[in-house]
């Protein structure tokens, strides 16, 4: 297990000190990249370290921290952690009465706020809450001059953040990680990265469009700040695709979500160039997925060794000329689309994890990645199965607890174990799947249980045009889709169709709602990190599924 003999937060301060003259940071706005070297982010810290005292936040404080991803929102957070002081990143897209929430539970002391719009929706919404500062207001004037002090002592059990979780079912809850569990689990994301970027002189080059106050996110961001890397930001979601070509990375984070989107945009595509192109593609697709590496044929080679040589490097060029990989985590990938990014000569290493897990259980290999799976446990953790198949973690990487929730934090934490409420499986040679949230599983009036995940992500890999299938049964006899996107009942059905003539009784799909709108954060059916509000869709669309059932209950008795 790799270790490093001082805290993280020094390992930051002196890699910035050996790189202070090499571009560590960055924002792509426009087709410009803007960066800081290691001494300038040096010099942004200590000034935002001085205005921090200056506002009396000492060793032990908490301080919120509301902004989009910045250079600003960086030097904010490696202040705030270098003077002991406990951040509570907050996400900027959230509704304000949810932040308001947040910030009546952790009660800070100060609110940092990325800009003025930001800082007057709390004030709305929270006109009790915290003094606030604009990042505008803790950086103007001239940088501190160097050399510059090393961040304050602190003990390994002191608290380093307070992350909220996501809130799929109920409030969210203050995820507290302190000193001890970063300082384990960085050390294994440089292995990890050392390992898929072998020995090299030069910078990693990394792009970065998921919010920092997510832990995996975040925790990408200070493993980039501990080695030779330059971080990139993306400012404009709307131009991913420009900005990843700008900026011409070996490796960035991904959700499934966008992933899925990419094969379907360049699947897309490729139907709508037709021609010699298209049937080309679709030959070669075929032979990769009808058969394992081992069982293809020399036809099947052929046609994949064409579209390698003709087609697969102009789709490869879009993510410029380093791609080493892409990395994903937040929820479980479709296997097809980890195949099909392979099948392009793309590694899609699947990363497993929660908040409460300091972000990371798992990491794939990147000398042995298994599509479907999201690698093995990481060195120094342990995980088994628990009750129901639930996965359930022990290691340094465990939080100590929920803030101000002792009872949440006994519920999950016993024995040693933190209770994921993920299901999974793992295999001979230690990989791990995750089939899905133990809470999710419906129940079927036969009693058949059914994990909806699995099924769900085949049904919308089925239906083109469809953005999001959520299943409905627990209690019922059998199981309904909601549906949504531009899809026409004839393309469910068909689909349907196919695919429960495979399935056993109990799994068949007898009906669906299309749903008009898709689920989001703004209508309260995602939440803040992209996840199904399964609950409040159900209350959502109550009316229609019970529609549903009663139609087919009248069909049944005619």
């Amino acid at each position: 297990m790799p270790s490093w003999p001082m805290d993280f937060r020094t390992r930051i301060h002196e890699n910035l000190q050996r790189l202070a003259t090499q571009p560590v940071l960055g924002e792509v706005r426009g087709d410009v990249l803007h960066t800081v070297r290691g001494a300038e982010l040096l010099g942004m810290v200590a000034q935002a370290r001085s205005r921090l005292r200056a506002a009396g936040l000492r060793p032990g404080d908490r301080c919120a921290l509301l902004g989009h991803n910045s250079l600003r929102w960086v030097a904010a957070d490696l202040a705030l952690m270098a003077e002991g002081i406990v951040v509570v990143p907050l996400y900027a897209r959230q509704a304000a009465p949810e932040l308001a929430a947040m910030l009546r539970d952790c009660t800070p002391k100060l609110l940092l706020c990325g800009d003025a719009a930001l800082a007057s929706a709390i004030a709305q919404a929270l006109p009790e809450g915290p003094p606030r500062m604009l990042f505008e207001q803790l950086f103007d004037g001239p940088l501190a001059p160097g050399p510059h002090a090393p961040p304050l002592p602190r003990s390994p059990s002191d608290p380093v953040t307070i992350i909220y979780t996501s809130g799929t079912s109920g409030e969210p809850k203050g995820v507290v990680l302190n000193q001890a569990n970063l300082n384990f689990m960085l050390p294994c994301t440089m292995a990890r990265l050392d390992q898929l970027m072998g020995h090299r002189s030069q910078p990693d080059r990394v792009f970065h469009y998921l919010p920092c106050n997510f832990a995996g996110s975040w925790i990408l961001l200070l493993t980039s700040l501990s080695r030779n890397s330059t971080l990139l930001f993306s400012t404009d979601l709307q131009r991913l695709a420009e900005e990843i070509r700008l900026a011409q990375p070996h490796y960035f984070l991904n959700v499934p979500a966008l992933l899925e989107r990419v094969r379907r945009g360049i699947e897309a595509r490729l139907a709508e160039r037709g021609g010699l192109v298209q049937k080309l593609f679709v030959r070669a697709r075929a032979a990769w997925f009808g058969a394992d590496s081992n069982a293809r044929g020399l036809s099947d080679r052929w046609w994949l060794g064409l579209a390698s040589t003709l087609i697969f490097p102009n789709i490869r060029r879009a993510f410029g000329p380093n791609l080493r990989a892409l990395i994903c985590g937040s929820a479980p990938l479709a296997v097809e689309t980890q195949r099909f990014f392979q099948m392009l000569g793309i590694p899609v290493l699947q990363v497993y994890g929660l908040t409460e897990t300091t972000a990371i259980c798992t990491m794939d290999d990147p000398r042995a990645v298994e599509p479907g799976y999201v690698g093995p446990a990481v060195p120094g953790i342990e995980m088994r199965l628990g009750e129901g198949d639930e996965i359930l973690v022990r290691g340094p990487n465990i939080f100590p607890g929920y803030w101000n929730r002792p009872e949440e934090t006994a519920r999950v934490l016993r024995d040693s174990w933190f209770h994921t409420g993920d299901q999974g499986e793992v295999n001979a040679r230690g990989n791990w799947r995750i089939l899905g949230r133990v809470k999710n599983i419906l129940v079927l009036s036969s009693g058949h249980n059914v994990a909806p995940e699995p099924l769900e992500d085949e049904l919308l890999r089925r239906l083109e045009g469809a953005q999001q299938v959520v299943l409905v049964g627990h209690g019922r006899s059998y199981l309904v889709a909601l549906v949504t996107g531009a899809v026409r009942p004839e393309q469910v059905e068909q689909a349907l169709a196919a695919m429960n003539a495979a399935l056993p009784h109990y799994k068949q799909i007898r009906g669906f709602v299309l749903v008009p709108e898709p689920f989001t954060i703004e209508n309260g059916l995602l939440t803040a990190n992209g996840k199904l509000r399964r609950e409040a869709v159900l209350a959502r669309y109550a009316a229609q599924v019970e529609a549903t059932y009663q139609r087919s209950s009248a069909a049944g008795r005619a």
